[in-house]
């Protein structure tokens, strides 16, 4: 959802959402997959998770690790398998934007470590106004 200082992401599990920001461009990049749209040319994550294919390999799923000073961190982990190698799981430290920007365009699971996810404010109530006012 864009805002004035970037865009907002709503993550949620069924009975809590959370919310976080995130620059537009990357924003827009999520927002565009999600929506279906294809751009004209490859993005930069359409441009990775080109690469991550073409070498046999796949996001398996992103975990967000902690939180400070609104600060999200996130790991990326990666399964790679191909003529060259055996199965190998990879683990990057990421921007949880780039991360999801990448999970969404496979279809990758985003988790939240328990006492991070438990740490964090409920803003199902906000996603809902929003929503009912058409934002």
């Amino acid at each position: 959802m864009p805002t004035s200082a970037g865009c907002a992401v709503f993550l949620g599990d069924g009975e809590k959402s959370i919310v976080f920001y995130i620059e537009p461009a990357t924003g827009a990049s999520i927002n565009a997959v999600m929506s279906g749209v294809k751009p004209p040319r490859p993005l930069t994550h359409d441009l990775f998770s080109q690469m991550l294919g073409a070498l046999g390999a796949k996001v398996d799923r992103v975990v967000i690790i902690k939180v400070e000073d609104d600060v999200y961190y996130a790991r990326l982990f990666v399964i790679a398998e191909n003529e060259i190698m055996e199965r190998k799981v990879i683990e990057i430290d990421a921007r949880p934007s780039d991360c999801l920007a990448l999970a969404v365009r496979q279809q990758a699971p985003i988790y939240f470590l328990e006492n991070v996810w438990l740490g964090l404010r409920d803003m199902t109530g906000v996603l809902k106004d929003l929503r009912e006012k058409g934002e």
